[in-house]
């Protein structure tokens, strides 16, 4: 299951990456928002986080019209590695050296194309372990 959120500036790419996790049969839960009337990322970033720091989610995607204050929220649960990416690259090394469990994007900076693309590379490569899995361990310390 893969947590949604975001805030009206994302609203339109989350409605596509819906489209895209249909079509893929993957399943999600949607934390908000519905419309895109003003609302306030922090909300919706909070509700998706804590599904995936609680486990009821496996993974989340959360999207402002930056992907970076919502990253920002999204980190401030504990439990969770949330990355901005806004390209297949980025979304790749983060799942393979930092087990990152969320993924951030900017809607008003990256087009539907792309974000599947990334939305994909997050969602099938696995996380390497071996050294990588200190250096979580270390960061994961730094919230106690």
């Amino acid at each position: 299951m893969i947590a949604l959120g975001s805030d009206h500036g994302g609203f339109g790419l989350k409605q596509h990456i819906i489209g895209y996790l249909e079509a893929n049969s993957i399943p999600y839960k949607d934390f908000g928002c519905d419309n895109t009337d003003s609302c306030d990322y922090p909300d919706f970033a909070a509700a998706a986080a804590r599904a995936v720091a609680s486990g009821a989610c496996e993974k989340g995607i959360v999207i402002c019209t930056t992907g970076i204050g919502i990253s920002i929220a999204a980190n401030k649960v504990k439990g969770i590695r949330c990355a901005l990416c806004s390209e297949p690259l980025s979304a790749e090394m983060t799942r393979r050296h930092n087990d990152a469990n969320m993924l951030a994007m900017g809607g008003g900076l990256i087009g539907p194309n792309l974000a599947e693309r990334i939305v994909e590379v997050f969602l099938n490569t696995p996380f390497e372990g071996g050294r990588h899995q200190r250096r979580v361990n270390k960061i994961s310390a730094l919230e106690d």
